[in-house]
């Protein structure tokens, strides 16, 4: 167990495992007397309208009687100003924390109170394939089979990772297989909105609120109710959102910015960072309780480095993607020329049948960039009509600066310093890097910084460095 609180994956011998904290109610009295409640969410109601998670339907229990919250510390029982009042263990309460074994009492109602950790073995899945994602190696398989599990349930899932390693498709795959599927799958991206505005987008704002509110706005709490919110970089969130979002996971309510009226939320929240969470608690960069709430599953997506058997399978994967009608780099759309060689010799669109050699090359790059600058190799060299491994190979004696028009041989200069000639290097990439980027991205800034996982206001400082206009790069 992590010594934050919170769960981790647990490997000692055999199959990985992971507890998931979970809840039983027992009703002792009244009409549904012998009636068991396994709860794994967040937050628990019980009362007599439907709405709640667990309906007692006595005369005595209000509409919404009491809630239990998980928090940091255990469960939390919380009376909501019922009209018979809440008891614990027979002593009326407004707030008390629960003992395993304890009697809740509302009206003339008595429930037995139990939590309990269930032990998910995580056994590798059989497919290869689950939602968007391709995977034949072990980590691979692990993480199908923990979504396969944990999937079907509401419990909040972190997904950790370095820089394109696809903890998007875990979010999204783990929505397409939940009870959930039907609603709405709203991602918002903690890095990516300004600061200022960072609590409207979650959080929604009333007309009027502050300069430039012209209208009320739901947040994405809202407009995802019913169905997940995905948190991406969730590391990024500055600490005096964090209790705001810890109330949102804690009681499924939230205010609008300038609002003074609570609004109930029904969703799931999955949440992603690139950052160490755990470390950056213990640097009191990012609250210690919300890390806990947060972390109730943990999935960590393996680098492509780790897991090299991955990468033939999806460069088949990709190829058919980019070479299909109407996608970037495909026939029709770019150099049809281009798209055509890298397809194979004959007709354009063809699947492209890799030579070992060229496989090889793409086996033994390290991948910095993940999943995702796999996927961009693949394009550009649609795009470009160039061997993909030419775009990842590490320099040699003579190498290969690839340009959109032709492979342009660069020597390296006599007698520069490693320093200098490295900085020369930098430049040449950073200049020709951004020029491909804006193309791609048709000159819109922040769908360019999206796809470079840049911050915006870096990416205006590189453009402004070189020189370089948005719109005719």
């Amino acid at each position: 167990m992590d010594h934050l609180g919170g769960t981790r994956i647990q490997r000692e011998g055999g199959p990985p495992t992971v507890n998931l904290r979970r809840c039983k109610l027992v009703v002792l009295s009244g009409p549904e007397r012998g009636s068991e409640h396994v709860i794994s969410s967040d937050v628990i109601r019980v009362g007599k309208a439907s709405e709640n998670d667990l309906v007692v339907t006595d005369d005595t229990v209000s509409r919404v009687h009491f809630e239990i919250v998980r928090d940091a510390k255990g469960y939390l029982l919380r009376d909501l100003k019922s009209t018979n009042g809440t008891f614990l263990d027979g002593a009326e309460i407004k707030e008390a924390y629960i003992r395993a074994g304890s009697i809740i009492a509302a009206g003339a109602a008595e429930l037995k109170f139990t939590p309990f950790e269930e032990r998910i073995e995580i056994l590798p899945s059989d497919k290869e394939q689950l939602g968007t994602m391709t995977g034949r190696s072990t980590q691979m398989r692990e993480i199908f089979g923990l979504i396969e599990r944990i999937a079907p349930t509401d419990a909040t899932v972190l997904i950790e990772g370095e820089t394109g390693t696809g903890k998007d498709m875990i979010a999204r795959t783990l929505h397409q297989l939940s009870r959930r599927r039907e609603g709405p799958f709203i991602v918002v991206d903690c890095g990516a909105v300004a600061g200022t505005l960072i609590e409207s987008e979650l959080f929604g704002h009333e007309k009027g609120s502050f300069t430039g509110a012209i209208a009320t706005r739901q947040g994405a709490f809202e407009l995802a109710s019913g169905g997940t919110v995905f948190l991406d970089e969730l590391g990024e969130l500055s600490l005096d959102l964090q209790p705001k979002l810890l109330r949102v996971i804690e009681q499924r309510e939230l205010r609008r910015v300038g609002g003074s009226r609570t609004i109930k939320v029904d969703l799931r929240i999955l949440a992603a960072t690139r950052k160490d969470l755990r470390s950056e608690v213990e640097k009191g960069k990012f609250r210690e309780d919300l890390y806990f709430r947060l972390n109730v599953v943990p999935i960590v997506a393996p680098p492509l480095r780790d897991r090299r058997e991955d990468i033939p399978p999806m460069v088949d994967i990709f190829i058919r993607q980019l070479s299909a009608p109407g996608a970037p780099g495909a026939p029709g759309a770019g150099d049809r020329a281009g798209a055509g060689a890298l397809a194979g010799a004959g007709s354009a669109g063809t699947p492209l049948s890799l030579t070992q050699q060229t496989m090889a090359a793409l086996m033994a790059h390290d991948w910095p960039g993940n999943v995702r600058e796999l996927r961009n190799v693949i394009e550009r060299a649609l795009a470009l009509g160039s061997e993909p491994s030419a775009l990842v190979a590490p320099l040699g004696d003579r190498p290969l600066v690839t340009s959109s028009r032709a492979s342009i041989p660069v020597e390296f200069a006599p007698g520069l310093p490693f320093r200098d000639e490295k900085e020369r290097w930098n430049e040449q990439f950073e200049r020709r890097y951004l020029t491909w980027l804006l193309r791609r991205a048709e000159g819109n800034i922040s769908k360019a910084a999206r796809d470079a996982d840049m911050d915006r206001k870096y990416l205006h400082k590189l453009l402004k460095k070189y020189g370089i206009d948005p719109e005719h790069p």
